[in-house]
């Protein structure tokens, strides 16, 4: 193979690799991205067996053919080249490959095109067009909730529910849950239920994030697939029945507090400081016209910061995990938000007020300090 590719091209499209490709690199294709180049394009595809990506961008292709390459170090070797075009060609035993740039010249160790792993194709599925923008924000909105390290792997993705009028998100570590519904400008027969793996969601947001997409999606018989502009992320679908989340958002909050969004976050930030490291608690005291943060350890001593808010309901203490009250204020878009109480050991809602064109709702379970 041998073809031309400009710097910025190139470049642009394999940065969106470098966290699709296997890090632990026990199989060692899965490391490498796959360059394909024939007509006037050159196709890259990567994939770790749980989510594929496939790209293309422009390309003088002088010799059509396939190579694979380690898509860190020719990530990091475009990257550093001078403006301009990139050569990338094989060499006649196939068993190296020549990456150069103005006066630059590299030779890099491939690995054989048939150990690459076929990907799974689209077409056949439930499909749907979904607005880019309103999917990027849902993504941001939920992707944190989701479990790390949960030995109930239906939790280590969210909950994808599309539907002819609103789509909606929704992910859960046991503590928290966050869920978002937005409108869908769909048609009859988009009804497609999916538990996507956190990883895909955090590869969907950085594609999303690139510009204004329409995204094509397709639930297939395993795999999902999304297509935005000229890249298509495939994923495996958690197999698995996610929780009943409905049951678990509280219908009988009858206590509320409003809070500016800014002023509240830099007050759990600041008494933050000073709380446990381990369970980073912070307590509200809510009383008539205030609420005072508060957080307290052996180590580090202690730190309060009242808040003047409208409120006139019964005297309560509830503690949270610092963290968790703030992965909420720092997506939330609407600069008041409301704090939904019943007392001080059942799940308190939190959400935006006046949310313009969706509902978002963040259940958080407090703490028993």
């Amino acid at each position: 193979m041998e073809l031309v590719a400009r710097k910025a091209d190139l470049v642009r499209e394999l940065q969106f690799f470098q966290q699709i490709v296997e890090r632990k690199n026990t199989i060692p294709i899965l490391a490498n991205v796959l360059l394909e180049g024939t007509g006037n394009e050159c196709t890259l595809l990567a994939t770790d067996l749980e989510v594929a990506l496939r790209s293309r961008c422009e390309a003088a292709v002088n010799k059509p053919g396939s190579v694979t390459l380690p898509a860190k170090k020719l990530y990091e070797v475009v990257r550093a080249l001078p403006d301009g075009d990139v050569n990338i060609e094989t060499d006649k035993n196939g068993t190296s490959v020549k990456v150069s740039g103005g006066q630059f010249s590299s030779k890099m160790p491939t690995l054989p095109r048939e150990d690459f792993p076929s990907l799974p194709e689209a077409g056949g599925g439930v499909k749907a067009t979904i607005n880019g923008k309103s999917l990027l924000q849902m993504v941001t909105k939920t992707q944190f909730a989701i479990t790390g390290e949960d030995t109930r792997f239906y939790l280590n993705g969210a909950q994808f529910i599309l539907k002819p009028d609103d789509m909606t998100l929704v992910a859960t570590d046991g503590h928290r849950l966050a869920l978002v519904t937005n409108k869908h400008d769909g048609k009859k027969g988009d009804d497609i239920k999916a538990i996507l793996p956190r990883k895909t969601l955090a590869e969907l947001a950085r594609l999303l994030a690139e510009g204004d997409h329409e995204v094509q999606y397709e639930r297939g018989e395993n795999h999902l697939f999304f297509e935005i502009g000229p890249r298509l992320l495939i994923s495996r679908m958690i197999d698995g029945q996610f929780p009943a989340y409905d049951r678990v958002i509280p219908k009988g909050n009858d206590k509320s507090v409003e809070f500016e969004r800014d002023r509240l976050t830099q007050a759990v930030k600041r008494v933050a400081i000073l709380s446990n490291e381990r369970s980073r608690a912070v307590k509200m005291i809510l009383e008539k016209g205030k609420v005072d943060v508060t957080s307290s350890s052996p180590e580090f001593g202690e730190a309060h910061e009242p808040i003047t808010v409208d409120y006139s309901g019964p005297s309560l203490t509830i503690c949270f995990n610092a963290q968790y009250v703030l992965d909420f204020l720092n997506v939330v878009e609407s600069e008041i938000v409301a704090l939904e109480l019943k007392d001080e050991v059942s799940q308190a809602v939190m959400k935006p007020v006046s949310a313009d064109g969706y509902d978002y709702t963040y259940v958080i379970m407090p703490m028993r300090v």
